[in-house]
């Protein structure tokens, strides 16, 4: 067969991928999507397919009914795999009924777990004892590993890096919903040194990951610092009967109220919790007055409603996500073509204007910085404008405040997705101090901030140089 060059066409990857690129006829497979032939294969001298080490099992297709919210076994899904742990915050739970019954899908003490559907897809999980019994869900696959062959720390951990992830995506199905086999990841490659690399490659991972979590969690206790102070600066002190409150261990369920309070307002019992009201007043017996915000506002309105019809180039657009508690994110920003501008029309920020989400988790703001200067923003938010009166930065850091996410919770309208309005903004209470103790509190809080965006991105970089070791043993 004479060989030819084949164009492919462009494939949505992410860089360092080619998204447009040429193969031989001849190196077709049985796949002729552009995505599969986008993700080089590996070649390395000491690699062997994980079914060689490994059996992959898919977990029970537990039916909806069958779910329970409070009590009984742990099921672990998907969503549960989170940055090669697994999360519980969100757990789900099967009657205990099926204990006996589905024995092979309980998982064991320190089971490699791995995503295997969805945007998760590719990300491992471990599970230690203190969690079971759970169940696999069958979205997820678990591997039984052959220890004669391989230290099961190193696949947990190799699993991790760009060699099995990279792979997972090529062959993996689907277009909005991907999804892999067991089988398909049987046959993904993995590197397989010596056992004494192994478990050297386990040390330096294992010290790396440690590190990264020591960090992190300092990064944290920086963050939590943030509302104490500004409480404390405030001369705010939160009631013990109020955290416990705010913290579901002793909300009221039976109260009442009078029906003068609910005249032209709410009648939903969530929005009369006695501990809102007993919020509203700590706040108003702090060292200063509060005052509306609508009193600094000079201009206030929606973001765009547009389709999704991003563009390498043109018009920089934040959405939602981009959004984050006194940041804007900036670094996955999509853009929107050129001729959209007009259909944009006032929805663009200017360095110093306030974005606030209206949507999903509503109350998260963040002044804009220059960085975002002149960018559109989505429908899910809402850009207000502040007078000189007032510290934007500190307004910023009130707005993200525990106690005052609880108030603008309160104040979602809808069922299924609540949202806040303008007229909610607009009637924030602010605590104002001079312009001078504002510019000090925003000042701190940045400091803490920027102390702990810190140690997040040194943990980013002891993790990547701990890979860039392993890889050079094993790639090298």
């Amino acid at each position: 067969m004479t060989q030819t060059n084949m164009f492919v066409g462009k494939a949505k990857t992410q860089q360092p991928n080619p998204q447009i690129f040429t193969i031989w006829s001849n190196e077709i497979k049985k796949r002729i999507d552009p995505y599969f032939y986008a993700f080089k294969e590996l070649k390395i001298s000491n690699s062997v397919q994980i079914k060689k080490i490994a059996e992959v099992q898919g977990g029970y297709a537990f039916k909806s009914g069958e779910y329970q919210q409070e009590y009984g076994v742990p099921l672990v899904r998907i969503q549960n795999i989170k940055n090669g742990e697994i999360e519980f915050s969100k757990i789900i739970y099967i009657n205990d009924k099926y204990l006996n019954r589905l024995e092979d899908f309980l998982l064991n003490d320190r089971d490699v777990l791995v995503a295997m559907t969805g945007a998760t897809i590719g990300k491992v999980g471990r599970i230690y004892q203190d969690v079971l019994p759970a169940f696999l869900n069958q979205r997820v696959g678990r591997f039984i590993i052959d220890k004669n062959k391989i230290n099961p720390d190193y696949l947990f951990y190799i699993l991790q890096f760009d060699i099995f992830v990279d792979q997972v995506k090529r062959l993996s199905l689907g277009g909005s919903q991907p999804n892999i086999s067991p089988g398909s990841i049987g046959d993904i490659k993995i590197p397989l040194p010596s056992l004494q690399i192994q478990n050297k490659i386990v040390g330096i991972m294992a010290r790396a990951y440690q590190e990264k979590k020591e960090k992190e969690a300092e990064a944290d206790r920086l963050l939590g610092f943030i509302d104490g102070y500004v409480l404390g600066e405030l001369g705010i002190k939160i009631l013990p009967a109020v955290a416990k409150a705010m913290a579901g261990e002793e909300k009221e369920m039976v109260f009442e109220v009078m029906s003068n309070e609910v005249e032209d307002s709410r009648i939903d019992a969530e929005y009369w919790q006695p501990f809102l009201e007993e919020i509203e007043q700590i706040i108003n017996k702090g060292k200063y007055k509060t005052q509306k915000l609508k009193n600094f506002i000079t201009k206030i309105h929606y973001g765009a409603s547009t389709s999704n019809a991003y563009v390498d180039n043109g018009i920089p657009f934040l959405r939602i996500l981009n959004l984050k508690p006194n940041h804007i994110n900036i670094s996955n920003v999509v853009h929107l073509p050129e001729n959209f501008r007009k259909k944009l029309g006032n929805a663009f920020v200017n360095a110093g204007d306030l974005l606030i989400s209206r949507s999903g988790t509503v109350g998260v703001v963040s002044v804009a910085p220059k960085e975002a200067d002149g960018f559109a923003f989505g429908s899910f938010m809402i850009k207000f404008c502040l007078n000189d009166e007032i510290n934007k930065e500190f307004v910023s850091i009130w707005l993200n405040n525990k106690l005052n996410k609880f108030l603008t919770e309160r104040e979602k309208i809808g069922a299924i997705q609540g949202n806040i309005t303008i007229g909610t903004i607009e009637n924030f209470d602010i605590p104002i101090p001079s312009l001078e103790i504002q510019k000090r509190i925003a000042d701190k809080a940045k400091n803490y901030r920027t102390k702990a965006d810190t140690l997040r991105k040194e943990a980013k970089e002891v993790l990547q140089n701990a890979k860039e070791k392993v890889e050079g043993i094993i790639l090298g």
